[in-house]
């Protein structure tokens, strides 16, 4: 066994193969409806409802700083494994996605950039991500690299997408297993500006390689701002900040939309207003109570229920705020949440996905997406 998988990591080396580079199909005829599962949170996996999605994402593990393979630590070896053992209990079958990498910053975008950047790191760190991916049963691999911050950054990704694609396409090949899925979460439109100007992802290589991105559609507004926002507003007549703007991006870039997976997130952003006698969206705001900035869906549940909060639907922005005293809520709940699904549909886009599994409340959002996506 230990000759047989060092032959394959020999034969993964090599990524000028032959392989089929006609068009990606999606594994499921239904489209995509998945979530994350942070593995850092406590939540238990074997409490996810697996009826209401059609894939669930393990978040996450980490390539090395230095070799540039994924580092599995023991606490990640126990997460992985409780992880495993309950996707083979949860009622009803679910694909299941490792992800690599997450928003955490630090050191985690350079070593990104640096393992893209050369084709030796890129081969260490793509043969890790299927070994990994096949040790604990996953069916596909998933890249969240937050963010591609210059141009070179962004051609090496599309490097690294069509190495990975070979070298998945191969190993199944080999083994005769089905082929991992590949995708990857990107920044909510196809342009970027981090530390400079603006950034392209690789449109081509995406469209070629990558069987979905999914764009992460919130955080348009929040702390870092001294006025409220709609974090993650489907429209906004005002600013280029909106889910619908920013997923034409990518469609208008080339990406076709079957392969665009849109995000919803399970969490509100808060504020504290300046004058709570002013609670319009974009009041000018002095601080981030209540939760620092940030609220659950069940906490923003609990929060409105316990301090008789003023709940306003925007039905131009398609989004939720609540407001009380001088606390200040923006957030989805079902009705706007069915309403993005719909408006998905409408684009024909791939599917949604949520951040983040355990943030829900009764799986009121998560059942009410579902039902609207395969009604």
């Amino acid at each position: 066994m230990v000759t047989q998988r060092l032959a394959l990591l020999v034969f993964l080396t090599v990524v000028n193969f032959p392989f089929d580079q006609g068009e990606i199909i999606s594994s499921k005829p239904q489209g995509v409806r998945a979530a994350y599962w942070p593995s850092f949170t406590g939540y238990p996996a074997s409490e996810i409802d697996t009826s209401y999605f059609s894939h669930v994402y393990y978040a996450f593990v980490l390539p090395s700083p230095t070799t540039y393979a994924l580092e599995i630590m023991p606490n990640d070896v126990e997460n992985l494994l409780e992880f495993s053992n309950a996707s083979t209990r949860w009622t009803q079958s679910a694909n299941t996605m490792l992800s690599i990498g997450g928003g955490g910053g630090g050191a985690l975008p350079g070593t990104f950039s640096q393992m893209a950047s050369d084709q030796y790191s890129r081969t260490t760190f793509i043969n890790s991500t299927i070994k990994v991916a096949r040790d604990y049963n996953f069916d596909g691999v998933d890249l969240d690299w937050e963010f591609p911050s210059n141009d070179n950054d962004m051609s090496n990704l599309g490097l690294l997408f069509k190495e990975w694609f070979e070298a998945i396409e191969y190993e199944a090949n080999v083994t005769g297993r089905p082929r991992l899925i590949l995708t990857s979460a990107v920044y909510y439109a196809s342009n970027i500006s981090v530390d400079g100007g603006p950034q392209s992802y690789p449109i081509e290589a995406i469209t070629q390689y990558i069987d979905w991105i999914s764009p992460m559609c919130f955080d348009y507004h929040g702390s870092w701002e001294n006025f409220t926002g709609l974090h993650a507003a489907l429209y906004d007549p005002n600013t280029d900040l909106s889910t619908d703007f920013d997923i034409g991006t990518w469609n208008r870039a080339g990406v076709p939309t079957q392969k665009i997976v849109m995000c919803l997130p399970l969490y509100g952003r808060t504020w504290s207003l300046a004058d709570p006698h002013v609670t319009t969206v974009g009041a000018r705001t002095v601080g981030t109570v209540p939760g620092s900035g940030l609220l659950v869906y069940s906490e923003v549940i609990d929060f409105n229920r316990e301090n008789n909060s003023t709940v306003v639907f925007d039905n131009t922005m398609v989004s939720y705020y609540s407001y009380s005293g001088d606390s200040w809520i923006s957030y989805d709940d079902v009705r706007s949440i069915e309403l993005k699904v719909r408006y998905a549909q409408s684009q024909a886009l791939g599917g949604y996905f949520f951040w983040a599994l355990g943030q829900d409340l009764d799986w009121a959002i998560s059942s009410a997406a579902s039902e609207t996506w395969l009604d």
